[in-house]
């Protein structure tokens, strides 16, 4: 049944150059610019709970996962530290770095975002940098009051083959490329008299989703993740903060919020029944809360999985496509097909529509916490199993809390 349409929605082509898209939003899919919250529980936790970044939270698993990765993985993550790595420390100073041209006081805006689609960013926005997002151990870093979005497209091809060798070699790549450019736009930004601090994509300095969703650059996908115009959730998305004279983007309502529930495919087709079926109020923000101990083990062993992303109509098909499905029929475009809804899995084989893989319980036995607090909790584990520990033992656990205190607490993830 066709639906009436609420108003449409003009952005820029996928890349630079291209002809812009419009997007028709439904009217039985209006919900609000952006994404409803409560702006007064996001200030209460923010200042009460402040949020931490779960590569020091749930550093236990980040060690944990080496020791499962196949050696193709491993090898190549290897590969990939040593590439990125130097890329994510330059952005860690880069808010030291002062500006090299003469500032004009002229409004930037259309400058930067130029330059930004020329460098081959897909979606590029503007807003303010909330702090309320910020992580704790990031608080005293961030230096700039405007933060520019920025999303990089992952392949296309590589990405459907998910979960695999091939779609992680996209996923780590597009870090890789992300990060270089993203070094060339700071630079970009200084040489017009500003000031430029780069946000790694391998070292949040918050949620990025939040400031993108508020700089019009998507809504938040029951997936957990940004589901943008031309890409969905196919970027890996990254910012940078500056003190030039910007203007700042408004949010917008594509639709996504009612069409998530109507589609649930990702809910559906999650193998480790991770994506929770109905929305919570969550720290201020309504959303689809996802089981971080149902979706880890089933990304550390299965090559990042990524199934959610994989099946989501919007990654497969682009929002203009999907939308304009939706108004001429009142349907989801490739719901319950084996074109969007198939994945195989390398031990157990394929599912289509209607069927999952399953596993054990021990299956999602992970670490839990900080390295520390995985550790005691070993050693609690050992004493209550085996009484009194003996003095090699006490020497072995003493020696690897001083190994994890001496190594301190990173902020860099495992990207």
């Amino acid at each position: 049944m066709a639906k009436a349409v609420s108003h449409v929605v003009t952005r820029p082509g996928r890349k630079h150059g291209m002809p812009d898209v419009e997007i028709p939003v439904a009217e039985d899919l209006t919900t609000v610019p952006g994404i409803v919250k409560r702006d007064g529980d996001i200030s209460f936790y923010a200042r009460v709970y402040p949020e931490e970044t779960q590569n020091i939270t749930k550093a236990a698993d980040r060690e944990w996962v080496w020791e499962i990765y196949t050696d193709e993985l491993a090898t190549y993550r290897r590969y990939h530290n040593e590439v990125n790595d130097p890329l994510v420390d330059i952005a860690a100073i880069s808010g030291d770095r002062e500006p090299v041209g003469t500032p004009t006081g002229e409004n930037v805006t259309d400058a930067i975002r130029l330059k930004a689609r020329e460098l081959g960013f897909g979606e590029v926005g503007f807003t303010k940098f909330d702090k309320r997002f910020t992580y704790t151990r990031k608080k005293r870093w961030v230096k700039f009051p405007s933060a520019i979005c920025l999303a990089l497209e992952q392949d296309y091809w590589q990405t459907q083959s998910l979960p695999s060798m091939d779609a992680e070699y996209a996923h780590f790549g597009t870090y890789e490329i992300e990060g270089a450019i993203l070094l060339d736009l700071a630079d970009y930004i200084r040489e017009l008299g500003y000031h430029a601090q780069v946000h790694s994509p391998n070292d949040n300095s918050a949620p990025y989703i939040p400031m993108f969703v508020e700089a019009g650059l998507g809504q938040l996908g029951a997936n957990g993740q940004l589901l943008s115009p031309h890409f969905g959730s196919r970027a890996r998305i990254a910012m940078i903060t500056t003190d030039a004279p910007v203007t700042l983007d408004a949010p917008i309502d594509y639709g996504i919020h009612k069409f998530c529930e109507e589609c649930r495919v990702c809910v559906d087709r999650c193998p480790g029944r991770a994506i929770v079926r109905d929305k919570v109020l969550y720290r201020g923000v309504e959303k689809h809360k996802l089981i971080y101990e149902r979706c880890r083990p089933v990304m550390a062993r299965y090559d990042g999985c990524a199934v959610c992303m994989k099946v989501c109509p919007v990654q497969r098909y682009g929002m203009e496509a999907v939308m304009e499905h939706y108004v001429e029929t009142g349907e989801v475009l490739g719901k319950r097909t084996h074109g969007l809804e198939g994945y195989t899995f390398e031990d157990k084989g394929y599912f289509g529509p209607d069927e999952l893989p399953q596993f054990d319980r021990d299956f999602f036995e992970i670490p839990h916490g900080r390295k520390e607090d995985w550790l005691f909790e070993t050693f609690k584990e050992k004493v209550t199993n085996e009484g009194l520990p003996g003095q090699e033992d006490v020497m072995a656990f003493a020696s690897r809390l001083k190994d994890i205190i001496d190594e301190g607490r990173t902020t860099i993830g495992d990207e």
